[in-house]
C-alpha cells in the first residue's frame, strides 16, 4: 500500500515534469521567432514609445488635446553584454506572454485532478477568462501606463544642464514592469468570482470597503505611473472599473447560488 502510495507520488512528479517540459519547449520556440525579429520588436514596439508619433499620444493629442511634443531622451548601453542579455530577455519575455495561455493551461490542467466536483464546477471556462483578461492588461499597460510613464520621466528635467541619457536596463525595466502589473490587476473579475463561489467574499464587502478601495487603487495608481493627476485618473478609472465589475461579478454570483439553494 506504501509502495502504491509512492508510486502515485512519483507519478505526479513525473506530469509535473512533462509539463513543465512542454512549457518550456513552447517559450523556446516562440522566443527563437522573436529572436529574428529582434531589432523590428525593439524599434518598433519598444523605442517608438518615446516618440511623439507614437499611437498613444497621436490619440490623445486628437482626441484630447495633450499633444506630446519632441521627447528629450537618449538610449544607450554602459556594459558589454548588455544589448545582447536584453535582446535575450525580451526574446524569452515575448515567449512567457504569446504562451499565457498554453502556460496557465498546463498548470490548471495539473492542478485540476486535485480538485473537489465543486470546485471544477465553479472554475469552468477560468483559461479563456484568464487569458483574455491578462491581455487585456498587457495592452492596457503598454498604451496606456508604459507610454504615459516614458513621457514624463523623459521629458522631465530638474535642471537645463542635465540631460536624460537612459540606459536599456532602466528603460525596458519600467516598461516592462508596469505592463506586468496591469496585466495582473486585470485579473481581478476573476478572483472576484472564484472567491465569491467559495464563499471567501461577498459583494456586500466588496460594497462597504469601495471608499477603501479606491483609495487604494489611486495609490497604487501613484506607484505605476508619474507622479502627476493626469495620469493617475488615466490608470485609476479602468481598475476602478474592474472593481466595480468584481462587484457586479460577486452580486451575480451569490444571487445564483441563493436561487440553487432555495430549488434544492
Amino acid at each position: 500500500m506504501e509502495e502504491d502510495k509512492n508510486m502515485s507520488f512519483l507519478g505526479h512528479l513525473e506530469e509535473l515534469r512533462w509539463r513543465l517540459v512542454r512549457i518550456a519547449s513552447v517559450i523556446v520556440v516562440l522566443g527563437i521567432v522573436l529572436w529574428f525579429f529582434q531589432e523590428w520588436i525593439m524599434d518598433h514596439l519598444f523605442l517608438s514609445m518615446k516618440n511623439p508619433d507614437f499611437i498613444t499620444f497621436r490619440l490623445m493629442c486628437q482626441y484630447f488635446g495633450l499633444c506630446v511634443e519632441e521627447i528629450p531622451l537618449k538610449m544607450q548601453s554602459m556594459t558589454m553584454t548588455g544589448q545582447f542579455s536584453y535582446a535575450l530577455m525580451m526574446s524569452a519575455l515575448g515567449g512567457i506572454v504569446l504562451a499565457f495561455p498554453f502556460i496557465f493551461y498546463q498548470i490548471w490542467a495539473f492542478i485540476k485532478p486535485g480538485l473537489k466536483k465543486k470546485e471544477k464546477t465553479i472554475s469552468k471556462g477560468i483559461v479563456f477568462y484568464v487569458s483574455i483578461l491578462f491581455f487585456l492588461g498587457i495592452s492596457f499597460g503598454y498604451f496606456i501606463v508604459a507610454p504615459l510613464c516614458v513621457q514624463f520621466f523623459g521629458s522631465y528635467q530638474i535642471s537645463g544642464q542635465l540631460q536624460n541619457i537612459f540606459t536599456i536596463s532602466s528603460y525596458m525595466s519600467m516598461i516592462l514592469s508596469t505592463i506586468f502589473y496591469s496585466g495582473i490587476l486585470f485579473l481581478l473579475p476573476v478572483l472576484a468570482y472564484l472567491f465569491t463561489k467559495l464563499g471567501v467574499l461577498t459583494p456586500a464587502f466588496l460594497r462597504k470597503y469601495r471608499k477603501h478601495a479606491v483609495i487604494g487603487i489611486l495609490i497604487l495608481s501613484a506607484f505605476i505611473t508619474p507622479p502627476d493627476l493626469i495620469s493617475q485618473v488615466i490608470v485609476g478609472i479602468p481598475i476602478m472599473l474592474l472593481y466595480e465589475a468584481g462587484v457586479l461579478v460577486s452580486a451575480r454570483v451569490e444571487k445564483k447560488m441563493k436561487i440553487q439553494q432555495q430549488s434544492s
